[in-house]
């Protein structure tokens, strides 16, 4: 009759089919988890980027607006923010309702080795002339 101890030691381990079946399940398992976390990755990286793009279309389309230099400006340009560039294209066209025209500015840009692109659009009236006003400097 085996010893209490003697049964202990016997029971307290692993058989060669379970490690198997562990590793085979983890095999499985990193693979699939490590493609999920790669998607999200991207998906978090892209929509960064696409906030950051559609950004610089506003500012760049304000930009353009507000100088009065729409027809003369270059219809095209780069913005560089933080270590990435972000290179954007104007297209102005005529509106078909009524005399304004359509601005629309197109922003490129990469992740992962995809280019993307946001465009952000306006009517724009070419006969009203936009000014800008200054405040007075405050000296102390």
């Amino acid at each position: 009759m085996p010893t209490e101890a003697q049964r202990r030691s016997r029971t307290g381990g692993f058989t060669l089919a379970e490690v198997l079946a562990a590793l085979l399940f983890m095999a499985i398992l990193i693979p699939v988890t490590m493609h999920g976390v790669a998607v999200a990755s991207r998906a978090g990286i892209l929509g960064q980027r696409k906030a950051t793009a559609m950004r610089i279309a506003e500012r760049v389309l304000n930009e353009q607006i507000t100088s009065g230099q729409v027809a003369t400006a270059t219809p095209y340009g780069n913005v560089i923010d933080g270590d990435l560039s972000y290179p954007w294209t104007m297209v102005s066209e005529p509106w078909t309702e009524d005399s304004m025209t359509v601005l629309t500015v197109r922003v490129s840009f990469d992740v992962q080795g995809t280019t993307f692109e946001v465009a952000a659009n306006t009517l724009y009236d070419p006969t009203v002339v936009t000014t800008s006003t200054s405040l007075p400097a405050i000296t102390p």
